[in-house]
């Protein structure tokens, strides 16, 4: 399960930057809302998902027990995510 919690958080990770950097900036400077509207089902899904491992996590994984309230903040940080994964292979390893 840590595996595919991996490329999860990866992938929450990634869409959320062209969210927050990419389609947010030309909904507004643009005057276009296509690209959130584009990004925004798959990024919300990956979100959910995200937080649903994590908690799934939590029972089965010491890491995740003494760091559950990191890893649900690193989902709303940019670039969090990816800050997590390197912490997370530090510590498991």
């Amino acid at each position: 399960m840590l595996t595919i919690f991996k490329i999860t958080a990866f992938l929450e990770g990634v869409s959320y930057l062209l969210l927050l950097f990419i389609a947010t900036p030309i909904k507004y400077v643009l005057d276009d809302p296509q690209y959130v509207k584009l990004l925004g089902m798959p990024h919300g899904i990956l979100f959910v998902l995200y937080l649903v491992l994590v908690i799934m996590l939590r029972m089965e994984h010491s890491w995740f027990k003494s760091n559950f309230l990191y890893a649900l903040l690193m989902a709303i940080v940019p670039f969090g995510t990816f800050i997590l994964d390197k912490k997370l292979k530090k510590e498991t390893t």
